[in-house]
Parts: C-alpha cells; structure tokens; sequence
C-alpha cells in the first residue's frame, strides 16, 4: 500500500509538470516564432518479487514478477515544426519557408531565432524587436568613399552558401530597404541607384530539438544540439526567405485543449489512488478496535 501511495504521489507530481508545459504553449498561441514542447513520461524502476526461469525438463519456464514503482520525467521536447505565415508586407518581416534560424547577436553572445519581425535602429542596424543585432553576409565600402553609399561593392554571395565570418547589417543614410527570398537585402542609395548590402544569415542545426529557450523566442546551442552551421537562404537545407511575412506559434490548441483534458483525469486519477491507498491504510489500522 505504501508503494501505491508513492506511485500515486509521482504521477500528480508529472501530471502537473505535463500541465505547466500545456499552460505556457497555450499562453504563447500568438506569440510571433514560438516553438511548442510536449511531455514525455516513462516508468521507474520496477520492484522484482520473483526472477524469470528458464525451461528444464519436466517443468516450464516462469515470467519474472514485478512491481512498478511509478513514473517519471523522461523528456520535454520542443517541437521545431514550421508555422503558418501571416502577411504583414512590412519590408523588413521575414519568415523562413523551411529549416533553418535567424543568427543574432547580443553583446558578446550568439543566438537563434525564428521570429522575423525585424527593425532598423537609430543608428541604421538592422535588429531584433529586443534589439539584438542580425548577423549575415554584408558587402564593403570602396576605399574612396565619403559616405555610405558612394563607392559600394555590392556583396557577393558565398560560394556553395557556407558563411565563415556571422558582421551586422547595417543600413545607414540609405534611404530605402528591400529584402528577397534569397534574403538579399539591398539599400536604395542617396543617388537612387540600389545596391546589394548584405545576404541574411541562416544557422542550421543537426539536432534542432536539443537547442534551449532562453526567453524572448531566442534559442541557444547546446552540446546536444551540435554545433551552429551558417549559411544563407536556400543553400545546405535551409529553406527560403518570405519577405512581408511572420511566421506564427506552431501551438495546435486543438492538441494542446485535448491535452488538457487527458491531464485533468490522470492527474484526478492518481489523487484516486492516494486516497483509495490511505483508506486501506485506515481499515488496517482499525483491525486493532
């Protein structure tokens, strides 16, 4: 009896985790790039009361006896799958069609992100709506030049996609911005002819489910999720850019309400076992009247 109490105990501990993960997906349903988790149980330790045997003459084997002991925690996974893009025709919006994540920077950290709702800054850099600055491929200035657009060398792009080196784009005294599926941004100059700035960043991941939330739709790497591949849209299976568009929450709400339901009754379930389990605890005790 006291196991059951126990097993009963670790299922409305999991059952609440389960509900705190259902919780924040539905919270975030429109929250611009966000990536829903799931919880995953599995079983702990079970108590062996008897070993499996083997056959022998005369006598046939036994299948082993034993006792579960409860669940546990196995996993919360973030699910990566692609959202639905809403159209927004703002120039600097972005959606990614496909693999692949937004590199950006903040101070001397790197991270990633799914969220495109991009802005230019007072000082013409092209950032994060928490102002993290968005790392790509940009072109160079010629040696002669007297301002930002005199004497731009329109960028190139990188041979087989491959990005070594992760600079900031930035669109200063440019007077008009517009950016491509290839995630070519070019700048109208002052003297109204357009130029190639830069091609946006891309980082790929072997293992996206590895990487971590850190708050603000921005991801990190970690050691499970391999190390960042940079490159840019369409090259090395990341997918293309959608310029004037969000891409949305991927929280199905008609998942996550089912959800909801199946935790309510195991977590009413389990509370079943503990008060079942101390009534046969206090009809052993009354033996003794």
């Amino acid at each position: 009896m006291m196991r059951s109490l126990y097993s009963g105990v670790s299922g409305l501990k999991l059952h609440q985790t389960r509900m705190d993960v259902i919780a924040n997906n539905i919270s975030n349903v429109n929250t611009v790039g966000f990536k829903s988790s799931r919880v995953i149980f599995s079983d702990i330790y079970s108590q062996t009361v008897q070993s499996a045997s083997a056959a022998s003459e005369g006598r046939g084997g036994t299948n082993p006896k034993q006792i579960g002991l409860g669940a546990q925690l196995a996993a919360i996974d973030t699910i990566h799958n692609s959202a639905a893009t809403q159209r927004t025709d703002n120039p600097t919006d972005l959606a990614i069609e496909g693999d692949g994540y937004f590199i950006v920077k903040q101070g001397t950290e790197t991270f990633y992100t799914r969220a495109g709702n991009l802005y230019l800054d007072d000082d013409g850099n092209l950032v994060t709506s928490g102002g993290d600055f968005v790392m790509g491929v940009v072109g160079t200035k010629g040696a002669n030049a007297e301002d930002q657009t005199d004497g731009w060398v329109d960028v190139e792009e990188p041979d087989d996609g491959e990005i070594t080196t992760l600079s900031q784009i930035n669109l200063k005294d440019f007077v008009g911005i517009s950016i491509d599926s290839a995630g070519v941004v070019r700048g109208i100059g002052t003297d109204g002819e357009t130029y190639d700035v830069a091609y946006i960043g891309l980082a790929m991941f072997t293992n996206p489910s590895g990487l971590e939330k850190i708050g603000d739709t921005l991801f990190a790497a970690t050691p499970n999720s391999g190390a960042a591949n940079y490159t840019i849209a369409g090259f090395n299976g990341a997918g293309d850019i959608n310029p004037g568009g969000l891409e949305m929450s991927n929280v199905d709400l008609a998942s996550e309400f089912t959800d909801m339901i199946i935790t309510q009754r195991g977590f009413q379930a389990n509370s079943r076992i503990i008060t079942t389990s101390d009534s046969l605890l206090e009809e052993l005790v009354n033996l003794k009247r």
